[in-house]
């Protein structure tokens, strides 16, 4: 190898090391985020401490008796425990994974849910979703876009959301036999509308 073909391979080298170091520190510093803190969860109760993970890895929550999101994490309602119950969860663009759903567990008044462009999601998050109790009766909508880690198996999953009226699917390549996916969805769960754009 010459000298300038050297040269140009040792800087793709250099710069594709630098790209990965810098994938696995914001992977790590993402799975920090995601670490569920038991103790807190008891201190505050699961509304407020599940709102600051979502709000601590990106997402937006809304509370009940309240028309906007709240995004900025220092700007989290305050008051007495347990007055402010999450309404709507809108995780797009955000780094929650799988490790952090345990925060899920007794929210109690969760209508909807919005997983969009977000790249930890994939099937084992849906499944952990599906398996809250409190969520399955409290969940109406849930919208999937652009999570290219969902498949066919994972979607499945939502069919023990016993209440779920409203699935929107978009921008899926997982989602490989929609037919019989749906056809599963509806059979289990006959008020639901599922709008797909998956072309």
């Amino acid at each position: 190898m010459t000298g300038p073909r050297l040269l140009s391979a040792a800087v793709k080298s250099f710069v594709g090391s630098r790209e990965r170091n810098r994938r696995h520190f914001w992977g790590w510093l993402n799975a920090v985020f995601n670490k569920v803190d038991y103790d807190r969860i008891k201190a505050v109760g699961p509304d407020r401490a599940a709102s600051e993970w979502l709000l601590r890895c990106g997402a937006k929550v809304r509370f009940q008796g309240f028309e906007r999101f709240h995004h900025d994490y220092n700007g989290l309602p305050t008051g007495p425990l347990g007055k402010y119950k999450i309404q709507a969860i809108d995780a797009t663009d955000s780094c929650i994974m799988d490790k952090g759903f345990d925060y899920l567990d007794g929210l109690k008044h969760v209508e909807e849910i919005k997983f969009n462009r977000c790249i930890y999601i994939e099937d084992a998050c849906l499944e952990r979703l599906s398996s809250v109790q409190s969520l399955q009766d409290s969940l109406v909508s849930v919208e999937v876009v652009s999570c290219g880690n969902v498949t066919d198996k994972g979607v499945v999953a939502l069919h023990r959301l016993r209440n779920l009226q409203h699935l929107f699917l978009s921008d899926l390549p997982g989602i490989t036999d929609r037919q019989t996916t749906v056809r599963r969805l509806r059979t289990a769960l006959p008020r639901l509308q599922v709008s797909l754009d998956l072309d």
